[in-house]
């Protein structure tokens, strides 16, 4: 008989009751709807209706303010178009036209307007050039001098800074054409820049014998400049946001409830259906019950949706009632998963339901998802523990900073301690990180001479 080594593996077969949730193509797709926003629900649903003749979508509003145009009687019909054309952003003419439009303008068809137009082919958005001049010059066939007089001309075009190929030359060349520019402002640019921008102003002063607050006022005028000077021939991304929810206050009661004026809505072509009901056709009974069923899925998926995020809403107005009354609108701490639990849901439909969807209220629209923040402990005189929203927190932190001495600003750990005596205790690190997150700089960076 031979010994089984000890260390040798064996299999077994054995039985285990596992619970595991499988997830049908209908739950995801419900899942999928409920993420959409307003705008991307609009275009799935008429997606759905082209390939389903039995679904119509009716929409009775597409107004900014969510308000429904249907409900304006004493509006002429030429009223209501002129009211929906108000609303339409200004149109703006792009950064590459405008270019382009004074380069045709100011310059004679030679050789030298080639290499600006070639050049405007490479500015960014934000207005700087993309390619060296020696790379230009090899691909346009051309020296680099004759680039460099290029590129001069395009410098001097309108917005100023554009053709800039670093920030620091974008900043010369909005002060170069500035009359009213600080003295010695474009030197310090030119031959002190790093120094400038990293407040080493002691070295500076001794270096160009000024003042400490000459070079505060020299960097003031610098910080008015733009850095991206071509953002203002952007186009906008969006036109409007288009709430799901909307708080009213009357009698100093909350009352929320859905924007349904505006909300797509999901009929069914009964007649239509009716008709082809009665054709004796297998294959075309199965059509249109299976249309049928379509339209069942998507009418109950999104009837659900907007009872889902009605749902989650009434329990953000109820938790977050100080956020509506009071003039401060501060937060109470709150997570996803202390809804998910009030509302008997799992936390990822939650968060499905307040990303990208609006709550208007009296004072302000506000992302859903804004309401959320965690809690920070905050110490009583009794010795009781109070938690407090991070968000009341960095409202602190601003206020302290608000009312330093501009001359001698906290530092972080000064701010630490005294978050500490109003009964905030959080360390040094959330400091900088709450301070970073408010675009507020170091106290090194905030001293002012």
């Amino acid at each position: 008989m031979i010994a089984k080594p000890a260390n040798q593996l064996t299999q077994q077969q054995a039985q285990a009751q596992i619970q595991k949730l499988a997830m049908t193509q209908k739950m995801q797709q419900s899942l999928r709807v409920l993420q959409f926003n307003s705008t991307d629900l609009v275009e799935f649903l008429h997606e759905q209706a082209l390939d389903n003749p039995l679904i119509t979508i009716k929409l009775t509003a597409d107004h900014p303010d969510g308000s429904s145009l249907s409900t304006q009687a004493n509006q002429t019909s030429e009223d209501k178009h002129q009211a929906f054309l108000a609303q339409l952003p200004a149109e703006k003419i792009s950064l590459f036209d405008h270019l382009i439009e004074q380069i045709h303008l100011n310059y004679r068809d030679t050789f030298l307007r080639t290499l600006l137009l070639y050049l405007v082919g490479y500015i960014d958005a934000n207005g700087y050039l993309t390619l060296s001049v020696e790379t230009a010059a090899s691909q346009a066939e051309a020296t680099e001098v004759e680039m460099l007089d290029a590129l001069t001309l395009l410098q001097q075009l309108e917005p100023a800074g554009i053709g800039a190929r670093t920030l620091q030359e974008c900043l010369m060349l909005q002060t170069e054409r500035d009359n009213h520019a600080p003295d010695i402002a474009y030197l310090l640019l030119e031959e002190s820049f790093d120094q400038l921008v990293n407040h080493q102003w002691d070295t500076i002063s001794q270096r160009y014998q000024i003042s400490l607050s000459d070079i505060q006022v020299i960097f003031d005028y610098i910080q008015s400049l733009t850095p991206r000077p071509g953002t203002a021939y952007s186009l906008p991304l969006a036109q409007f946001i288009k709430p799901d929810l909307e708080v009213t206050l009357m009698d100093g009661k909350l009352t929320l409830g859905s924007t349904r004026d505006w909300q797509p809505q999901v009929n069914f072509q009964q007649k239509y259906y009716d008709r082809y009901k009665q054709v004796a056709d297998s294959e075309l009974q199965d059509y249109l019950k299976a249309r049928k069923a379509e339209f069942d899925w998507l009418k109950e998926t999104v009837e659900k949706r907007g009872d889902t995020i009605l749902r989650v809403g009434t329990e953000i107005l109820h938790r977050q009632a100080d956020f509506f009354y009071q003039q401060t609108h501060p937060l109470t701490p709150m997570t996803l998963k202390e809804i998910a639990t009030a509302l008997g849901l799992h936390e990822s439909t939650i968060s499905r339901a307040v990303n990208q969807k609006y709550m208007r209220t009296p004072f302000g629209i506000y992302e859903l998802k804004s309401f959320f923040s965690q809690g920070i402990s905050q110490h009583q005189a009794d010795g009781d523990s109070n938690p407090i929203s991070n968000q009341a927190v960095k409202v602190k932190l601003q206020a302290i900073i608000d009312t330093e001495n501009k001359q001698q600003p906290l530092s972080d750990q000064k701010i630490v301690d005294l978050l500490d005596k109003s009964g905030v205790s959080i360390s040094r690190r959330t400091v900088v990180k709450y301070r970073d997150s408010l675009g507020i700089p170091s106290s090194s960076k905030r001293k002012r001479y």
